[in-house]
């Protein structure tokens, strides 16, 4: 999936093979009724968050937004394309290069005069890619998030708070802030929210100009718990973990050992699953807690136990 660094690299690349040259776009989908001339030249490439924007000399602009499948491509006139040609979104061919949309939800154009009529205007949070951005303002939309017992690890994702981090990102900044995953961010102190904001920037400034995607160096992969389910934490040396999260239900690793910063407390009402499920008779309490002094208990989001022999299978 890409993420902000990805994209800040990719409109990077298309600016340097595609500005200040005239173009032809040779695939276009049904819903783009509004095309460049032929032969006009791109005069800027622009990208936040996930989207990319192209720009025309006669006005026209093509806007991108890559979500979970999108990807541009760049190839020589001629070469091999490194993806099935039906997958093809839009294409821009000029005398040395070709551009090639793949699989993107999202592509349309539109006047660029006329931006601020676009569904898209507005809408988006500061980009954490830009250093001109002022994260103090990042902190600041987080806590005042609209629901306040939205999680952090959703929240990270609302691309209208801020833009650039993605799910790999997203799992990555909460380890090395140590936050819990399941941190309500109307429980989060000011001082947090901002250690979460300026760790999201460092880490995705970091990767502009990494070929692959590295948020703790010399590690092997690059990361601490993205993809390392059931694998030792490399700080505390617990059990990485991972459940689907959210709206969406995208997958989320995290160390419940030591991401334990805000951890929501269990409420004491008869609604909680884990109240439920726990008998007041005395001797399930001595069951519980002789239980823990073998093997932990892992509970998911909906406050059922996991076994632990289902996790390593």
């Amino acid at each position: 999936m890409p993420e902000g660094d990805t994209i800040y690299k990719t409109a990077a690349a298309l600016r340097t093979a595609l500005v200040g040259k005239p173009s032809s776009v040779t695939l276009a989908p049904w819903n783009c009724d509004i095309l460049p001339g032929d032969g006009c030249a791109v005069e800027e490439v622009r990208n936040k968050g996930k989207h990319i924007e192209i720009v025309w000399d006669d006005g026209v602009a093509l806007h991108t937004h890559m979500r979970m499948t999108g990807s541009w491509h760049l190839y020589r006139p001629g070469e091999k394309w490194r993806k099935a040609e039906n997958k093809a979104r839009f294409v821009i061919e000029t005398e040395d290069w070709v551009a090639v949309c793949f699989s993107a939800p999202v592509v349309d154009t539109y006047r660029d005069d006329g931006w601020r009529r676009h569904p898209f205007a507005g809408q988006l949070g500061p980009d954490l890619c830009d250093p001109r951005t002022n994260l103090h303002e990042c902190a600041r939309r987080v806590l005042a998030y609209h629901d306040p017992e939205a999680t952090i690890a959703e929240v990270l994702l609302d691309q209208r708070v801020m833009c650039g981090i993605g799910n790999v990102f997203r799992c990555e900044i909460l380890w090395a802030t140590e936050v819990s995953p399941r941190a309500r961010v109307g429980s989060l102190a000011e001082s947090t929210a901002i250690e979460i904001v300026e760790t999201a920037a460092r880490l995705l400034r970091a990767n502009l100009k990494n070929a692959g995607r590295v948020t703790v160096p010399g590690v092997p992969g690059g990361v601490a718990v993205y993809g390392r389910n059931g694998k030792s934490c490399l700080r505390c040396k617990g059990v990485v973990q991972v459940r689907r999260d959210g709206e969406h239900a995208r997958i989320l690793y995290w160390c419940p050992q030591c991401q334990k910063r805000h951890v929501p407390r269990p409420r004491a009402d008869d609604s909680d699953p884990i109240v439920r499920m726990i008998d007041s008779h005395p001797v399930a309490s001595d069951f519980l807690r002789d239980l823990a002094q073998y093997r932990p208990l892992t509970l998911d989001h909906d406050g059922a136990v996991i076994d632990p022999d289902e996790l390593a299978g």
